[in-house]
C-alpha cells in the first residue's frame, strides 16, 4: 500500500508510506475555539480523516495530533464580550468543535493537545531563537528575523500568499522590506488578558511557536505529514518550517497538504468575517453521509463553491447508489453478482485514495458500480457471496467514511 501526494512546498509528488507498517506521524493544525465551526472547516479535516481512514485500511498504524488554540486575541475578545473567561470561552467551544467532528464522522486525533498547557515549552524555544541570533526587539514585542539562506527552503513569502494569509494579531504586515516575513515570538501581555512569565516579562507567545512546539514534543521533527487549510501556507507553516530549519537543521515535516477553501460568494468562508455556513446544523439537516459526498466531489486542491441545492443532489446520489447497493447484498432471494465484482470496488477505492486522495474519482467509481448494478437484469448478489461481498463493501464504507450498504 502507498499513500502519495502533492507536497505543497516543493510542489512534487511525495510517498508518505510505502511498503512495511512503521508508525506515521500526521499532525493537523486545528482551531481556535472562539466560536463555532464551518463547512470549510468539515472539508479540511475531512481529507485529513482519509488520511487516516487509509492508512488504518492497510493496517499502517498512525500517530495524529491536532492542536486546540486556546491562547489567542479572538479567543480573549469575544470571551469579554459574553462576560466570560477566556478558558471558559475555549474549554465550551473546544467541545463543541469536537463535537461537530464527530457528527461528520472524522476519526477523532490520537492527542488534541491545547496551546495553554504548552506555553513554557514555547517559551523554552523562544529562548533557544534567541540565542540562535534571530531574534529582535520591537515595538509590538520580540520577533524571528529569518536568515536569507532558508528562503530556497521554505514557502516563498509573496503577495499570492499574503491575500490568503491568517494574520497573528498584533503583527500585520507593513510591506516593508523582509517585514512579512518576520513573526512575533513573545508579545507583553498583563492580566486580566491572558499572561505567562517569561524571561522577557509576562505576556504570551507568538501563536507560529505553538505547533513547532507540540510536534517536536509529541511527535518528531520532521513529521511525515503535516497541513491544513491553504490559508495556513503563510505565515503559519512558513513560520513552523522557519523554526524548524534554525533549531533542528531541516524541515518541520517530510510533506506539506494544504486544502483549497469552501467558499461563499466567491470568498473563504471565516469565523472571523462571519462569511459561513456552519457544520453542525448543516450536518442535522442533510446528514453526515450527504455532507461527505458533496464537500468530497472535488479534488482537495480545488476551491468549492458554497451551494445548497448541490448539497441536495449530492444528497440523491448518495440515498439512490445506497439504496442499490444495500438491495444487492439484502437476504433472500440469489441473484448473478459475484463477491469479486465488490473486491474490485474497494481494490479500485482504495488506490484512488492512494494516489493523490482522489476521493472524487473514488465517488464516482461507487456511483458507476451502483449503476451498473440497477441495469442488471438480476442485480442482486449470489447466495453463496454473501458475506464477503457484504464484508468488501463495509470496507469500502470504511476507506470513505460513507454508508454505502
Amino acid at each position: 500500500m502507498a499513500l502519495i501526494v502533492r507536497d505543497s512546498l516543493t510542489g512534487r509528488r511525495h510517498r508518505v508510506v510505502g511498503p512495511g507498517r512503521r508508525v506515521v506521524t500526521l499532525y493537523v493544525c486545528g482551531p481556535t475555539v472562539y466560536d463555532s465551526a464551518h463547512v470549510g472547516h468539515g472539508r479540511t479535516y475531512l481529507y485529513f480523516d482519509l488520511v487516516r481512514r487509509s492508512l488504518a485500511d492497510a493496517g499502517v498504524p498512525v500517530r495524529h495530533v491536532m492542536n486546540i488554540t486556546d491562547v489567542e486575541d479572538k479567543v480573549t475578545a469575544r470571551a469579554a464580550s459574553l462576560g466570560l473567561t477566556w478558558s471558559q470561552l475555549a474549554r465550551r467551544e473546544e467541545r463543541r468543535f469536537l463535537a461537530d467532528l464527530r457528527e461528520l464522522r472524522i476519526l477523532r486525533p490520537t492527542t488534541t493537545p491545547r496551546a495553554s498547557t504548552f506555553v513554557g515549552r514555547m517559551v523554552d524555544v523562544a529562548r533557544r531563537l534567541e540565542r540562535a541570533g534571530r531574534v529582535r526587539r520591537t515595538e509590538e514585542g520580540w520577533v524571528y528575523v529569518p536568515p536569507a539562506g532558508h528562503a530556497r527552503r521554505n514557502f516563498a513569502a509573496g503577495a499570492d500568499l499574503e491575500e490568503h494569509a491568517v494574520l497573528e494579531p498584533g503583527h500585520p504586515f507593513t510591506g516593508g522590506p523582509g517585514d512579512s516575513r518576520e513573526f512575533l515570538v513573545w508579545k507583553p501581555q498583563e492580566h486580566p488578558l491572558p499572561s505567562f512569565p517569561s524571561p522577557w516579562g509576562p505576556g504570551v507567545p507568538g501563536w507560529h511557536l505553538e505547533c513547532y512546539t507540540m510536534g517536536r514534543n509529541l511527535l518528531h521533527i520532521p513529521v511525515d505529514l503535516h497541513g491544513g487549510g491553504m490559508d495556513l501556507v503563510f505565515p503559519h507553516h512558513y513560520a513552523e518550517n522557519e523554526v524548524a530549519l534554525t533549531l533542528d537543521g531541516e524541515p518541520f515535516a517530510k510533506t506539506f497538504l494544504h486544502t483549497a477553501f469552501v467558499t461563499g460568494n466567491g470568498s473563504k468562508m471565516s469565523k472571523s468575517t462571519g462569511n459561513l455556513v456552519r457544520l453542525r446544523p448543516t450536518v442535522h439537516e442533510f446528514g453526515a453521509d450527504a455532507l461527505r459526498w458533496y464537500l468530497l466531489q472535488l479534488p482537495y486542491s480545488r476551491a468549492l463553491e458554497w451551494d445548497t441545492e448541490a448539497l441536495r443532489e449530492a444528497a440523491s446520489v448518495h440515498a439512490r447508489v445506497r439504496a442499490t447497493l444495500r438491495g444487492a447484498v439484502a437476504a433472500g432471494a440469489g441473484g448473478r453478482l459475484g463477491a469479486p465484482a465488490f473486491a474490485r470496488l474497494t481494490d479500485t477505492v482504495r488506490r484512488q485514495l492512494g494516489d493523490g486522495l482522489r476521493a472524487q474519482d473514488a465517488l464516482q467509481t461507487v456511483r458507476a458500480f451502483a449503476e451498473a448494478i440497477e441495469r442488471l437484469p438480476a442485480g442482486r448478489v449470489a447466495r453463496g457471496d454473501r458475506s464477503r461481498a457484504r464484508a468488501e463493501l463495509a470496507r469500502a464504507e470504511a476507506l470513505l467514511g460513507i454508508r454505502l450498504g
